[in-house]
């Protein structure tokens, strides 16, 4: 998922700034995965395996764990998965887009199967983004637990009061935490490091578990155990998308540069140290994590832990920010409200709808499941399924755009698809006990996409019938005999037809009877790669007797921006004033009707979600006492 600090991602990945980067990197990629020896190791031993914490298992859980990092992370993430990017972008929906970038990919079973990968990966993003915060800080103040039993009673409360301030704090922006990110992260690593090395120190037995005979030995003594455990192990690795989506911010070189110098090994040194204290003291099993650590450095762990959680939490909630803005630019949610928090950073941004969702879906789940054990049900499901996804789009874009053989494809990504259906399946046992809740979520995100991106569809499609061009348009009522009044300025009709009339063109001429001295169709095209060069922005065609039509075009990471289309097109010999022009809008009332096109059920979901789309005035920056808005009944 997409997050933070574009500004230092875009265009800057040189010598001078690989500091910087690898210090945003930390604060913003490695967050979650950084946060998983919380409860990691835990969950695998938690009763309801009916595992003994005795020298084998553990050997054999903490070997699955090394492995799963190694293969997942090391091997996919950092040698295969990086490699795919969209113009230096990165994420499902950019894997989505170079997918599709081929012109056979545009209809078809074909299509659709990567439309359903994107867009469902996407959406289990969300529910990402709801489980993350609230296992994260849940975790970390479990640690009260330890320093004193009877605190159990106020994690959920404060855990809850940390959350709703964290979401309460994003319309302010994140930018001005952000610097401080990083650093926090270094300084989590060094920590969880250190507590690593010195209970190994006194286990040094624990290191056999880099052998990985000793987890083929786990999972054959009793395949049923171990095919369970395995959707525990999985929360080692959650976060991997997060490597993946801000790849266009920070860059693959800052990325694994981190990944093998600093975090890998804190990890390891961690989930080894944590095993060796198991090995030593089989009680610690509840809670080997915080039991690492000396009674006089609890509560500054407890501390460090919070913020370590709050920055994870940070991470994935800027990066359902980005991903919401992603499907509004590309058709598959309406116009939200997007708030930019930094003059600075243009990736920094606020989306209010998408906040208060995830905070009370959030709270709600600190408050339904009470503990980071419970909450790590729901966890896996999402995480496995996005990875599975990933292959299989690696896959096309291998055999599409990299040109490898189909036996070189299968034999990398099916090696992939192999571990990652694997963890899939034994996430799938969770269902029942919290798995159901990322399903729901991501099944009720992808109907909405997919009934928006159908409605608009029909909707374009109905204003487009006996629509004539604008060229014939402008012919036609400035050659004949009764010729509307021309009136001083100019008038910028906004229309998704970039050929046709503007519908509110015909409208007003209809109803006022005059045209402006200059008419201008506008069309905001959304391109599918992640940024458009400023010199591709705007194209301009004059058409004659004052009329003229400006197409303009953004990636899917881009605000549009009248003011800056206008700025553009100026330079392109077309100068019109922001101030002083009348902008004339369409807006659609929907009437829900018996055709076919559409389910009814579906046909009033839209309905509703068209009626709670922002103004194009609002989401544009057009000036408001400069618009005109021009009622149309479409049916569906």
């Amino acid at each position: 998922m997409t997050k933070k600090t574009q500004n230092i991602g875009h265009g800057s990945k040189h010598e001078s700034t690989l500091g910087v980067l690898l210090l945003g990197a930390l604060g913003v990629v490695y967050g979650d995965i950084g946060t998983s020896p919380l409860y990691a190791l835990r969950s695998c031993l938690d009763v309801s395996h009916g595992i003994e914490p005795v020298r084998e298992n553990v050997l054999g859980i903490l070997s699955l764990i090394v492995w799963s990092l190694t293969l997942i992370i090391s091997v996919k993430y950092m040698t295969v998965v990086l490699r795919a990017d969209n113009k230096g972008e990165g994420g499902i929906i950019a894997l989505m887009a170079l997918a599709l970038s081929k012109p056979q990919d545009t209809k078809g079973p074909r299509y659709k199967t990567i439309l359903f990968l994107g867009l469902f990966g996407a959406s289990l993003l969300y529910s990402d983004g709801m489980i993350t915060p609230a296992v994260s800080v849940l975790g970390a103040l479990e640690g009260l637990v330890v320093l004193e039993p009877d605190l159990h009673g106020f994690i959920v409360p404060l855990a809850s009061a940390i959350l709703f301030c964290l979401f309460l704090l994003q319309r302010h922006g994140a930018g001005r935490l952000g610097g401080a990110f990083g650093p926090i992260i270094i300084v989590w690593f060094l920590v969880i490091g250190v507590l690593g090395i010195a209970a190994i120190v006194h286990q040094p037995q624990v290191m056999w578990a880099l052998s990985p005979h000793h987890f083929v030995r786990f999972l054959a003594q009793d395949p049923w155990t171990g095919f369970r455990v395995l959707g525990s192990v999985l929360l080692a690795v959650t976060g991997a998308e997060a490597l993946y989506a801000d790849m266009g911010h920070f860059g693959r070189r800052a990325i694994r540069i981190d990944w093998f110098v600093l975090v890998f090994p804190a990890l390891l040194l961690n989930y080894f140290g944590q095993g060796a204290l198991i090995l030593q003291d089989p009680s610690v099993v509840h809670n080997p994590f915080f039991s690492l650590a000396p009674r006089w450095a609890l509560v500054p762990l407890i501390l460090l832990a919070t913020a370590a959680a709050i920055i994870a939490s940070q991470a994935v909630i800027s990066g359902a920010f980005s991903l919401t803005r992603q499907a509004v630019l590309l058709g598959y949610l309406p116009r939200l409200r997007v708030i930019h928090t930094s003059s600075m950073q243009r990736g920094q941004i606020y989306i209010p709808m998408t906040n208060w969702v995830l905070m009370v879906a959030t709270i709600g789940l600190v408050i339904g499941f009470k503990s980071s054990d419970g909450l790590a049900s729901a966890y896996g499901v999402a995480v496995t399924t996005d990875m599975v996804f990933t292959s299989l789009l690696l896959f096309i874009v291998a055999r599409s755009l990299w040109g490898w053989s189909l036996w070189t494809a299968l034999a990398v990504c099916g090696v992939f698809f192999v571990i990652d259906f694997a963890f899939f399946s034994a996430t799938l046992l969770k269902v029942i006990h919290g798995g159901w809740f990322p399903i729901l979520v991501a099944f009720c995100m992808f109907v909405l996409m997919v009934t928006w991106r159908q409605g608009r569809a029909i909707v374009l499609d109905r204003l487009g019938e006996n629509v004539m061009t604008l060229e014939d348009f402008a012919a036609n009522i400035t050659q004949g005999e009764h010729r509307p009044m021309r009136v001083p300025g100019a008038a910028i009709f906004m229309t998704a037809n970039p050929t046709g009339t503007p519908r509110a063109l015909g409208h007003n001429l209809k109803h006022n009877k005059v045209i402006h001295e200059r008419v201008v169709a506008l069309t905001i095209l959304i391109a599918d790669e992640p940024f458009v060069p400023q010199e591709r922005r705007v194209e301009v065609k004059d058409l004659g007797m004052g009329f003229f039509r400006i197409s303009a075009h953004y990636g899917f990471m881009e605000s549009p921006s009248v003011p800056e289309i206008l700025e553009c097109a100026g330079d392109h010999g077309l100068k019109i004033p922001l101030f002083g022009t009348a902008f004339f809008v369409g807006r659609e009332s929907i009437v829900i009707t018996r055709r076919k096109d559409m389910a009814r059920w579906r046909q009033g979901l839209f309905s509703i979600m068209a009626r709670n789309s922002q103004s194009a005035t609002d989401f544009y920056g057009i000036p408001p006492n400069q618009v005109v808005e021009i009622g149309l009944q479409v049916e569906l």
